[in-house]
């Protein structure tokens, strides 16, 4: 169990790095005014939000052996899991805007987006402590 728990941290570490990054890519292309520039940014927006989508899956799947294989209990858990699943809408959210700006229909400022990329930062924090603190 220790390989799995090890690889569900490689793919959880790799999933949060492509969501601190996707949003800041975002804060860049609502920004941007040079045609180049946009369309280098949907080209990255594109690339990053592909790239981690299977990433995030690998995380999911390995966090579930692991839940299943050790048969974890507790309210610790029941809030841990809630905020995988706020990740997971943020996470889907994340490709509704790579869509939005693809089709050049972005309704949001940089300011947005700068508010808009904290949000995995917090929900990492709570979960790291969650799960070595376990509060209740």
């Amino acid at each position: 169990m220790l390989w799995v728990k090890s690889l569900h941290i490689i793919f959880v570490v790799s999933w949060f790095a492509g969501l601190f990054y996707l949003p800041r890519i975002f804060v860049n292309h609502a920004m941007a005014s040079e045609p180049a520039e946009i369309a280098r940014l949907k080209l990255m927006e594109s690339k990053l939000y592909r790239f981690v989508t299977p990433i995030a899956a690998l995380a999911l799947g390995f966090g579930m052996w692991l839940w299943l294989g050790y048969g974890f209990d507790g309210g610790w858990l029941h809030a841990k899991l809630s905020l995988v699943l706020l990740l997971i809408v943020y996470h889907y959210y994340c490709g509704r805007l790579v869509k939005q700006f693809a089709a050049d229909r972005n309704t949001h400022s940089h300011v947005f987006y700068r508010w808009f990329n904290e949000i995995p930062v917090l929900i990492l924090a709570a979960v790291v402590i969650l799960v070595t603190v376990k509060p209740f």
